[in-house]
């Protein structure tokens, strides 16, 4: 029996992981049939073709107002993976119109580590108001409130931190943003056991900023400790 499609469906972390790319950088044609992955990072494509198991060619390509080829590229055709997807709640020209998706519970994290590498950000900051003040925040962007409330409203349930949402200075764009009391919950799942597909250059940042906030806790610790010693 001919199995039906390239892509075996089947919720495992490293396929929910490839469904949040999918939501964040990736596009179903309106043939019914097509799939393709477009990012700025070669090695998201790279993972994305790795565990879909497919065997076409990674391609460059501009976007529709550039002039420069510097956006990976990777397109596929299989029937049986692009019904699954509209069942789960993916549409073609998704930007605007992306709604909840029907993602497992168990995988929700493996998920959103998908769409954060796609259009997350996380960034920092040292507050000149305060000493030691150091601030960072961890952001997931979209272009459909629909989908940001649901993505919030998810988060929410299953781990209690609620962040906050907030238009993009374009204007285009909603940002779900979460301050760093937050932020360090919400690494700890995204990022819960070694092994696990990121991209690397987001998850070095992520270290980075967390390496900083460690040793100003160490710092601030021993200024207390001398303080008490003082008294």
């Amino acid at each position: 029996m001919k199995p039906l499609g390239k892509v075996k469906i089947q919720w495992t972390p490293n396929f929910a992981y490839i469904i949040g790319l999918i939501t964040s950088d990736g596009n179903l044609s309106n043939d019914g049939r097509h799939i393709n992955f477009t990012s700025k990072d070669l090695e998201l494509v790279i993972l994305f073709k790795h565990f879909l198991k497919i065997k076409n060619k990674i391609s460059k390509k501009r976007r529709s107002h550039g002039s420069e080829k510097k956006y990976f590229f990777i397109q596929f055709g299989d029937i049986n993976f692009y019904k699954f997807l509209v069942k789960t709640g993916l549409k073609p020209n998704k930007s605007r119109n992306l709604t909840k998706l029907n993602v497992p519970r168990n995988y929700f994290f493996d998920f959103l580590r998908g769409v954060f590498d796609g259009d997350g950000s996380i960034f920092s900051y040292f507050d000149k108001r305060w000493k030691n003040s150091f601030m960072f925040y961890l952001a997931f962007s979209s272009a459909s409130p629909s989908f940001v409330t649901w993505l919030r409203k998810s988060i929410e349930t299953l781990i209690r931190i609620k962040g906050h949402v907030s238009r993009t200075a374009s204007k285009s764009t909603i940002q779900l943003k979460y301050g760093k009391k937050e932020s360090n919950i919400l690494i700890k799942k995204m990022y819960y056991k070694k092994g696990l597909p990121f991209l690397v250059r987001k998850y070095h940042k992520i270290k980075a900023i967390l390496e900083i906030e460690e040793k100003i806790k160490i710092n601030v610790g021993r200024v207390l400790k001398l303080a008490d010693s003082c008294v």
